[in-house]
């Protein structure tokens, strides 16, 4: 019991080192009020918090970037078109937090290119050796069950996100 006391109040500290000269309430308020989507679609908000929860777990071991993931749960899917297939919707997400940077959110350059790289190429690409783009994949990838598909280890980047999906894989075979 010890040990995930002391995991959550590390997690809280980075959770709020990272929220450093962002305001994520309003962030989050201006993105999900321009998803057309609304907020029922299996790739909406309700996926997105979900994401982020993934990505703060996996980033505790990776060592990723939180500012990036927590960047990366809001946009990955937000300027999605439908909820099958939309091949151009992790760069248009890229290209929006992009209109949005140095307005509403500030992040460093390299910072930048981590999350345009990480939403751009999220359903286009299996593996990426950068651990905050792996840890961003994995984070989402694992929550493919709402959509009705069990995580594969072999398209997971980080070691957790292997046993996490093997986890899944393994609780769903009769």
């Amino acid at each position: 019991m010890h040990d995930s006391k002391t995991w959550i109040g590390r997690l809280t500290q980075k959770m709020e080192a990272s929220e450093q000269g962002i305001d994520f309430a309003n962030l989050w308020r201006i993105v999900t009020g321009q998803f057309p989507l609304g907020e029922d679609s299996d790739h909406g908000p309700d996926h997105w918090k979900r994401v982020e929860a993934n990505g703060l777990l996996f980033a505790n071991a990776t060592g990723a970037d939180i500012m990036v993931v927590r960047l990366f749960a809001l946009f990955h899917d937000s300027r999605r078109e439908n909820e099958f297939t939309d091949p151009n919707h992790g760069r248009r997400g890229a290209i929006y937090a992009g209109e949005l940077r140095n307005i509403h959110f500030q992040i460093t350059d390299a910072q930048f290119d981590l999350l345009e790289t990480a939403c751009t190429w999220h359903t286009e690409t299996s593996h990426h050796q950068d651990p905050t783009i792996g840890t961003c994949w994995d984070a989402d990838r694992l929550d493919l069950g709402r959509v009705g598909i069990i995580p594969e280890a072999k398209y997971m980047n980080t070691v957790l996100g292997r046993q996490l999906a093997n986890k899944i894989s393994n609780e769903r075979m009769p």
